[in-house]
């Protein structure tokens, strides 16, 4: 058996076994190391998942694109001619070469620069070097275009891709989670629009470190994050301001409601406040205008999450921000991280400029809270590559058994009164071992 097969039937008998202990609340630090672990996720997880690619307004007219990537798969993810969003795999039909190798631009075709095999940015081979000489008449073009993903969806101008063609649509994927979304994407009828390309860096970390911290650890804020928070430089009266908001749970996501002082709308500008309200639905519109609440982080499994928060820059000012990212596995206990700056399309100029300012200085790739977290995820990491690691459970039983969800919630999913708990992150961790377990 070769060294690959190994690994991964030992993770399988690994999955068994931190599947009972996760029953009781216990979690194997060794799943955030493991080659075989990581081999699995690849066929099990990334490739039946919804995965966010891009926001619409990236690639604004024709011709535009952008390259992403799902694990080792690169996509070039573009307008065609036509004015359609495709979603395209970077590959050449011929010998396999990146076609695209720019990360973004805009294009009416892509040439391979292996052989000058030539694609429209639909897809559609058009161009073959002398074709009928080595190939004859009856080689037919139209038999070798790109390929195409075989789901694409949006969502309030949010791309995303499935690699399974059987796989529910993307609504139904969603599920309770977009009524939370909503709070995010809909502030404006304009909707939103990213502001300068996304934010990259590798960390030396596994990927579920990150979209475990921003689905439900709002504990570490107070601890990890506690200088940034006396300094005045997060929009909080003290460290511990998530004990007192609420955590929303549903079937694929879940995330943190965020408590604001009654009337400030989070710093938020009066047209924007106008419009938000218009957009969402009376019992949304409830949690924002009587109980002063917001959602604030959140991740919709398996890697996008969303942090809508505010900085203060002066004594003066608050301005609010929104971020989604993506947390891209390279390989065991390593991931590239997205992260994306978004703001509403009519917002005032100042006021974009503003948000995007205090993005950058909080969860920037050199954000003040970003350097915290790296360095909490990395130490994790290198700590499961240890021989103990196997044998050592951690624990994820906060709130078990101990707190129940708040009655009449206005919204769907299950809400509990406080954000110090871990049923959103126990609620991922669900779902991550059954697509884990669905074929063994």
């Amino acid at each position: 058996m070769s060294k690959g097969r190994d690994a991964v039937a030992d993770a399988l008998e690994l999955l068994e076994e931190a599947s009972r202990a996760f029953e009781k609340g216990m979690l194997l630090p060794k799943l955030f190391n493991h080659p075989g672990i990581f081999e699995l996720e690849k066929e099990r997880i990334f490739k039946h998942t919804w995965i966010f690619l891009a926001h619409e307004s990236e690639i604004p007219r024709p011709g535009d694109y952008v390259v992403r990537y799902i694990v080792y798969d690169s996509f070039i993810v573009v307008r065609d001619d036509e004015g359609e969003i495709r979603v395209l795999l970077n590959t050449c039909r011929h010998r396999g070469m990146q076609v695209c190798r720019a990360e973004m631009g805009n294009a009416s075709y892509f040439r391979c620069p292996y052989h000058g095999w030539t694609y429209k940015n639909n897809g559609e081979l058009v161009g073959v070097p002398h074709f009928k000489r080595i190939y004859g008449e009856r080689f037919d073009r139209s038999e070798w275009p790109l390929m195409a993903v075989p789901r694409v969806e949006l969502h309030d101008g949010l791309i995303f891709v499935n690699l399974d063609a059987e796989a529910p649509s993307l609504k139904d994927y969603l599920g309770g989670a977009e009524w939370y979304f909503d709070f995010y994407t809909k502030k404006s009828r304009a909707g939103l629009e990213v502001m300068g390309a996304p934010h990259r860096w590798v960390v030396p970390a596994d990927w579920k470190l990150g979209a475990d911290n921003f689905i439900g650890d709002a504990y570490h804020t107070a601890f990890s994050h506690e200088s940034t928070v006396k300094a005045g430089i997060l929009f909080a009266e003290n460290a511990d301001f998530h004990l007192e908001s609420p955590q929303w749970v549903t079937e694929r996501a879940g995330g943190g409601l965020m408590q604001i002082p009654p009337g400030s709308y989070a710093g938020y500008p009066p047209s924007i406040v106008e419009s938000w309200k218009q957009n969402l639905s009376p019992q949304q519109w409830k949690l924002v205008e009587e109980l002063s609440i917001i959602p604030t982080h959140s991740t919709l499994f398996p890697n996008l999450s969303f942090l809508n928060a505010a900085s203060i820059p002066n004594p003066e000012q608050v301005v609010p921000w929104l971020t989604i990212r993506v947390w891209r596995p390279l390989e065991p206990g390593k991931m590239e991280l997205w992260s994306w700056f978004l703001v509403e399309k009519d917002a005032p100029e100042e006021f974009k400029r503003a948000s995007r300012q205090s993005y950058v200085l909080s969860f920037g790739s050199s954000g003040t809270f970003e350097m915290d977290d790296a360095e909490n995820w990395s130490s994790i990491s290198r700590m499961a590559r240890g021989e103990l690691s196997r044998d050592l459970y951690l624990n994820y039983q906060m709130g078990l058994n101990h707190l129940e969800p708040i009655p009449d919630w206005p919204g769907p999913g299950r809400v509990y009164p406080i954000d110090y708990t871990e049923y959103a992150q126990r609620q991922f961790w669900k779902v991550w071992f059954e697509y884990m377990l669905e074929d063994s």
